[in-house]
């Protein structure tokens, strides 16, 4: 579902002060010029910084109701600029944008006050959702795929992307192809 919101159809507590400022820290300079315009169309004033440290001296002069900042930069990490932020301004929203996802370093971001964590490349909707959402995201579904059965249909569904070929499977998925035939004879999980 996508939803956009402006400043003034927002619902309480969805954005900090009623102010659309945003702060982009990203070294992909084709990315950030992407990025900014859609978010500009979106009703955001958007100020951009390439390192960790430019991105905090942009906090220090005037600190933004919004962030979306890369984890990885040439100078360290945008989790500085994220705790920078939060520091400076509580009532602000970030977002942590990386190609090098994993649980810990989530954790970490959320910790240090992101209100989301997106891989990269993520769209200006998804951006703009995640920042706005924060606390009102929706409820988990009453009855979520186990982690089994999320497996098998992923096997499946590389199994016929592949022309149901076993064993240019079992490479793409790397695992042997005698493991891909026992998981493909038996009946989907639960």
């Amino acid at each position: 579902m996508h939803m956009t919101i402006d400043a003034g159809q927002a619902p309480d507590g969805f954005v900090p002060t009623g102010e659309m400022t945003l702060l982009i820290v990203d070294d992909d300079r084709a990315f950030v010029q992407r990025l900014g315009r859609a978010m500009e169309a979106r009703g955001y004033s958007v100020t951009v910084a390439e390192t960790v440290r430019d991105g905090i001296e942009s906090v220090d002069r005037a600190p933004p109701a919004f962030a979306v900042v890369d984890m990885r930069l040439g100078d360290g990490s945008g989790l500085d600029v994220i705790q920078a932020l939060k520091t400076r301004r509580p009532d602000a929203r970030g977002v942590v944008l990386t190609g090098y996802g994993n649980i810990a370093t989530a954790v970490t971001a959320v910790k240090l006050g992101a209100v989301d964590y997106l891989a990269k490349p993520a769209d200006a909707d998804e951006i703009h959702n995640a920042l706005v959402a924060g606390d009102h995201k929706p409820e988990p579904p009453e009855n979520p795929m186990s982690a089994d059965r999320v497996r098998w249909e992923h096997i499946q569904r590389v199994y016929e992307l592949c022309g149901r070929n076993v064993s240019e499977t079992a490479r793409r998925l790397n695992m042997h192809r005698r493991t891909l035939q026992r998981i493909l004879a038996k009946r989907a999980p639960r």
